[in-house]
């Protein structure tokens, strides 16, 4: 009986039932990317908390009157924001910040449906295999506790702060990660073995496996704490590079207390730490995939490897370039678009080396049974 870890071998699935539940989570990943670069933009641009309420089902219409809009604009100039970060704003500005807001929670909205809609019809229908319902039923629950999660980020801002808590905004990243996570290993498991594949003997080791979880979690790490960086415009502080203000170790980095939240809340030590989790992930992952090319690996796993790497390194310098520009926004957007691309190329990377560790005896017994059925086809074609 096929294993959630050898679903893309010959038989395990229907193969009309494995291309659509890979196009489903194919359009679910895209989906999530969208959502997550469209929240960028919104942090970004300062727009997070132009909508003070949260309504999920009538919250999908904008304003449709001016009367609405001045509403809507006055909602939003009882909260501290308005009076610092937008003060001064006019009915134009406010529409500006609204509309993208607005359209951030539309957009996760669609991912929701994106996510909800396909299952059930899969559920319904008989295609799901039992191994895959549970996981793939998180991923329709998960986008809705994120919603509500983000309205009480959103909330975190709307009283005593000018900005959410970086806190929350970070779980609200870390949840959107999560979901991502699920899409991708599973879009990753049910990806057909090839034929050289099912015939190379080499595996992937416990240390290459070890090796490379280690790698893919200090990543996921390294894309929280960016969170925090970004929570607190710790993006915003010594926009220079290697030193901070002129130091290794930049000056104010320990002046909270206790000395634990200077990690969380400290807009320099968050930088720092941020950095420092970046280069060691990033040479990590270079010598793993200059060890591999000389390494006993199968062939996917050192190809899923190098394409980590090089995404890796692109992550890195766009991060330095939009450090020393004081973060652009387009800039800021893309790095956080590609913090998530290397996240995914490290869970693909992963995925197929614990494949390969777990899978290898199911792919020989099934290469074992073609070569027979192979073999008893040409001595009968050979008989007759």
């Amino acid at each position: 009986m096929a294993t959630t870890t050898d679903l893309g071998l010959p038989g395990a699935l229907p193969e009309r039932d494995r291309l659509a539940l890979r196009r489903w989570l194919l359009a679910s990943i895209i989906a999530v990317f969208f959502a997550v670069a469209v929240g960028g933009i919104t942090r970004l641009t300062e727009s997070g908390l132009s909508i003070t309420e949260w309504k999920p089902v009538s919250g999908a219409l904008p304003p449709s009157s001016d009367a609405a809009w001045a509403l809507e604009l006055e909602k939003f100039r009882q909260i501290p924001q308005a009076s610092t970060t937008h003060a001064g704003i006019t009915l134009a500005q406010f529409k500006w910040i609204y509309w993208w807001e607005w359209f951030h929670r539309n957009v996760a909205r669609t991912v929701g449906l994106v996510f909800a809609i396909p299952y059930l019809v899969f559920l319904v229908q008989g295609r799901l295999p039992k191994s895959l319902r549970l996981r793939l039923a998180a991923l329709p629950v998960l986008t809705a506790g994120q919603g509500a999660l983000g309205w009480y980020m959103v909330q975190s801002g709307l009283v005593e702060r000018i900005s959410v808590s970086a806190y929350r905004l970070t779980a609200h990243l870390g949840l959107a990660l999560g979901i991502l996570a699920v899409a991708v290993w599973t879009y990753s498991e049910l990806r057909a073995r090839s034929a050289e594949e099912l015939q190379e003997g080499a595996s992937t080791s416990p240390s290459w496996r070890l090796a490379l979880v280690s790698a893919t979690t200090l990543l996921a790490i390294t894309v929280l704490s960016g969170g925090f960086v970004a929570g607190l415009r710790g993006g915003k502080v010594f926009n220079e590079f290697p030193l901070m203000g002129g130091q290794v170790v930049p000056p104010g980095y320990a002046t909270l207390t206790p000395w634990w939240s200077n990690a969380f809340e400290n807009p320099a030590a968050a930088q720092f730490h941020h950095r420092v989790l970046a280069l060691t992930v990033t040479a990590l992952v270079l010598t793993l995939a200059w060890r591999a090319r000389q390494a006993a690996l199968p062939r996917a796993v050192q190809r899923a490897l190098l394409a980590f790497a090089t995404v890796i390194t692109a992550q890195l310098v766009l991060g330095i370039t939009t450090l020393l520009l004081a973060v652009p926004i387009p800039l800021g957007v893309f790095h956080q678009f590609t913090g998530v691309l290397a996240l995914t190329a490290a869970l693909v990377a992963t995925q197929r080396a614990v494949s390969t560790a777990v899978d290898r005896g199911a792919q020989r017994r099934v290469a074992a049974a073609q070569r027979a059925a192979s073999d008893r086809y040409s001595a009968q074609t050979a008989a007759g």
